[in-house]
């Protein structure tokens, strides 16, 4: 090897040690970016409906944002006061709530052990995680303009920012590289439409399902379900606490029927709903989904957690199409299976 050829292989791979470490350092502006991603094509997939009808690609995305911003609207006309009623309540009940519960649990003998659960067991981390959760959601209002703004700005222009990128690839892979980008762009918009309508179906049924027993606040919950629905696994988890909470302090036996509405719901989005929109969507296996959210949430907090679904399925697919698929048109052969490619 001539010293030319060491120098320059050299400069490469400091060039991607350095690289890799200012997107450690800028991890939370890289998340912030692919949220914009997200948006921008939820944007371009509405937009997409617009220019059937043959209106201009910037006419269908300013028809498209207008359209999201109507919809924001009309819901916040129809229900926002009733829905800021619906919260305050909730604000001000919950720490009674949580109150009369320890006191029912006092009774029985069991503070102690609740407030161990609490304070200083195992479930204190778990406890600990939600509430720093929630708070984050909270104070994230400028971060969630960014990332819409910034979306919209992709959505504008999502060929000059995909040639831009492609540009920063070796000249023998851009051909592979825009396929798979491709592929992870249609996989994200399929994965989206299907979780949106999962989120609809979630909310409303939660809804009426919180109407039917009697409990109050149903249309908060409801929505507050639908929101958590985007976050799976904890999610759903984090949508039922202060409603069951709120019931319990009011009925323990409405509490056991709110408990089971969400379970209930939680068991026809995971049997019905989300084995229908899979046919036709992007279909994560359990376990993956799962590390991922802990991955995300270990690398970048409350916002890694929302937006783990979403860049798992993106990672997923480039996965399959960048070395996955390469890997099975070589002639190896991969231990534990058999010529025919069933396993052995």
């Amino acid at each position: 090897m001539t010293d030319g050829v060491f120098v320059r292989r050299t400069f490469i791979l400091v060039s991607i040690v350095a690289l890799f470490a200012l997107a450690w350092m800028l991890r939370d502006v890289v998340l912030m970016v692919f949220g914009a991603v997200v948006i921008a094509t939820l944007f371009t997939s509405l937009a997409a409906v617009f220019q059937r009808f043959r209106i201009p690609q910037g006419v269908s995305l300013f028809l498209a944002v207008l359209t999201v911003l109507l919809v924001v609207a009309i819901c916040v006309t129809l229900f926002g006061a009733q829905l800021v009623g619906q919260y305050e309540q909730i604000r001000e009940t919950l720490p009674r709530a949580w109150a009369t519960i320890q006191q029912r649990l006092a009774g029985f003998g069991l503070s102690g052990q609740l407030e161990q659960l609490t304070k200083g067991g195992q479930g204190s981390g778990f406890a600990a995680t939600a509430g720093q959760f929630a708070m984050s959601l909270g104070g994230a209002v400028a971060d969630a303009l960014l990332i819409v703004v910034g979306g919209i700005f992709l959505a504008a222009s999502p060929r000059f920012y995909r040639t831009g990128f492609i540009k920063l690839v070796p000249g023998s892979r851009r051909a592979l590289t825009a396929d798979a980008l491709s592929d992870s762009g249609t996989a994200l918009k399929l994965w989206l439409k299907a979780q949106l309508i999962t989120m609809a179906a979630v909310g409303t049924a939660t809804g009426l399902g919180l109407w039917l027993v009697g409990a109050d606040n149903a249309l908060a919950f409801g929505l507050l379900a639908a929101l958590l629905e985007f976050i799976p696994f904890i999610g759903p988890i984090l949508a039922a606490i202060p409603a069951v909470l709120i019931a319990a302090a009011v009925d323990p036996s409405l509490a056991i029927w709110v408990a089971g509405v969400y379970f209930v719901v939680q068991q026809l989005e995971g049997y019905l709903f989300s084995p229908l929109l899979q046919q036709w969507a992007v279909e994560l296996p359990g376990a993956v989904l799962l590390f991922s959210l802990l991955a995300m949430g270990s690398l970048f907090g409350p916002l890694g957690i929302v937006f783990a679904a979403p860049l798992t399925v993106v990672i997923f697919v480039l996965v399959k199409r960048l070395y996955v698929r390469e890997a099975l048109d070589t002639d190896t052969p991969i231990p534990g299976e058999d010529q025919s490619g069933e396993t052995g």
